[in-house]
């Protein structure tokens, strides 16, 4: 597995990889937000990908909000098939790598206890396993589902 700074020809990874989850996190692939966004995270250099060498497609892709000391991990979507094998993992090893420097903290918004996505995507699980704790409730998502904050701290 290689992860890798994202670049502009991985856009539509990043919407294949969207359209997996679209289910639990709303529209969107059709959302022109969601491609601005990825756009200007890939233009700042704080988009990583995960793909396979012998493959073009996209394993996994995080945006990673760099600002000292609070960073965020604003979106982090790893394949159905690739799910369980540590691409999300390495996504996150590899931001923290690049751009935190402690003493400082990671937040994360992922599913709330209640969601159906929180068990069936492992989301919850899969931060608690990298050091992260639940913490407050967070607004709606797009759909309408729970959600709350998971947060790091960097000594």
């Amino acid at each position: 597995m290689i992860i890798r700074t994202a670049q502009e020809q991985d856009l539509p990874g990043f919407l294949g990889l969207a359209s997996q989850v679209e289910h639990w996190f709303g529209p969107m692939v059709a959302d022109p937000g969601f491609t601005r966004a990825v756009r200007q995270s890939i233009g700042t250099g704080t988009a990583l990908v995960a793909s396979e060498e012998s493959s073009s497609g996209l394993l996994g892709a995080v945006l990673f909000g760099a600002a000292p000391p609070v960073h965020h991990v604003h979106w982090l979507v790893v394949t159905d098939g690739a799910r369980g094998r540590g691409v999300g993992s390495a996504l996150l090893s590899d931001a923290f790598r690049r751009w935190v420097r402690g003493p400082a903290t990671v937040e994360v918004v992922t599913f709330g206890a209640d969601h159906p996505g929180a068990v069936a995507s492992g989301a919850r699980v899969f931060y608690e396993r990298l050091g992260f704790t639940p913490a407050e409730p967070a607004a709606p998502g797009p759909e309408g589902g729970s959600r709350q904050v998971y947060r790091r701290h960097v000594p």
